[in-house]
């Protein structure tokens, strides 16, 4: 049964990774929307450029789409920083009246105590390794890498400036998502981090807790069928395959949630 929306999708990515043509940041989750009957597109947005350079190509690109499509509106759908990226376009930006919603998947609304602990570390040493990241982004195809200034956005202070200046657009559907690993062995990829963060902030997806990011209607926890849970990475797809072969009341597979996502909004006329 198809399941078009209203208004086209826009997936917006995270911090660390680009839109590539061929090895997509979202996995199996595009073909799955399209088979829905969505109209999907991406936001091609830098992978560490600061919240300011993106919000202000997101909202660049949302005229685009409703230029190309003759929508009225989008719904975006963004993982990780991708959705502070997506509020600043929204209400710093202007992009305000051409979004019906914003589905953020853990994104970090409130910040990280964990960053906190962590951006304490000596600067210099911060300030290298994020050089050399901005080095590499660039020859990935960054145009204004800035890792430095992306890091300490995460810092709850610096969350708690952001969301007193970036107020929710009147009109807006906003909801989000928290997902968490059940064991540090679930993700070769994210092992250490999420050992860290539960040391520091309780249950967490290998990166942020679950009271980090709700922001709007939150849709609750999301933990998965099986002992693995559910890992920052899973959260796009990035092994483009089902989590578990159990069928048990849960999630065996990601691309179920971004279905029920569609569902939900299509049900509330988006």
């Amino acid at each position: 049964m198809l399941s078009k929306l209203r208004y086209p999708i826009l997936l917006v990515h995270g911090m660390g990774f680009r839109d590539y043509k061929h090895i997509c940041y979202w996995g199996r989750i595009p073909k799955t929307l399209e088979q829905m009957g969505c109209r999907v597109f991406f936001g091609n947005q830098d992978s560490n450029a600061d919240i300011e350079t993106n919000g202000h190509h997101l909202a660049q690109r949302i005229n685009k789409i409703i230029e190309e499509t003759g929508a009225e509106k989008v719904n975006i759908i963004a993982h990780s920083k991708g959705g502070l990226d997506s509020r600043y376009a929204i209400s710093i930006f202007g992009a305000g009246d051409k979004v019906a919603s914003l589905t953020t998947i853990s994104t970090p609304h409130h910040g990280s105590k964990t960053v906190d602990k962590l951006i304490k570390l000596p600067k210099f040493l911060i300030k290298f390794g994020c050089f050399c990241a901005d080095c590499w982004f660039r020859i990935l195809g960054d145009k204004n890498p800035n890792t430095y200034n992306s890091i300490n956005s995460f810092t709850t202070t610096a969350a708690s400036r952001f969301n007193e200046k970036v107020i929710d657009y009147e009109g807006i559907y906003y909801q989000s998502y928290a997902f968490v690993m059940k064991k540090p062995s679930s993700d070769a990829f994210m092992w250490l981090t999420n050992m860290v963060v539960n040391k520091i902030e309780g249950e967490n997806d290998g990166l942020l807790a679950p009271d980090a990011v709700k922001w709007g209607v939150f849709k609750g926890i999301y933990r998965g069928v099986d002992n693995r849970g559910i890992s920052h990475c899973d959260e796009v797809d990035m092994r483009r395959r089902p989590l578990s072969k159990d069928p048990a009341k849960g999630v065996s597979d990601i691309v179920d949630v971004y279905k029920d996502i569609v569902l939900g909004l299509k049900k509330i006329g988006l």
